[in-house]
């Protein structure tokens, strides 16, 4: 329900972020110097003091997203269970403490020792003719 309740308001200020964002003047003027009314420099209607407004607006809606986002992490409904995905799926100690490595199921076997023949990968710099 709390969850709900953050992720709507998380929402909700991402729209408004978005639009203070594009209201905002760039190098152009942007949509607010549109808003003035036209007039030389967009001075008409005090764009200076909506440059202001959007400003401090876009930095509490930055600051109100990020603690946000971050109560929400907490409001998370974890459903029962307090172990991760990688504790749950993790060997069991006591089962495999009193186990033999020939009696554990994953005992890898082991590998056929060479019994002379070729030189099998030794390094002598030669053919395998004894030079």
């Amino acid at each position: 329900m709390l969850y709900t309740i953050i992720l709507s308001l998380i929402t909700i200020i991402c729209i408004l972020l978005v639009i203070v964002i594009l209201l905002q003047p760039g190098q152009g003027q942007g949509i607010s110097g549109g808003l003035a009314g036209g007039q030389a420099g967009g001075q008409g209607l005090g764009a200076r003091r909506t440059a202001d407004l959007l400003s401090k607006s876009t930095t509490v809606l930055g600051a109100a997203l990020l603690v946000l986002s971050v109560l929400a992490n907490f409001a998370i409904d974890r459903g029962g269970s307090a172990e991760s995905a990688v504790q749950q799926s993790g060997v069991d100690t006591e089962q495999t403490d009193g186990m033999d490595a020939s009696q554990s199921p994953s005992a890898v076997p082991e590998l056929p020792q060479n019994q002379g023949g070729n030189n099998g990968g030794s390094d002598d710099g030669g053919s395998g003719d004894g030079n």
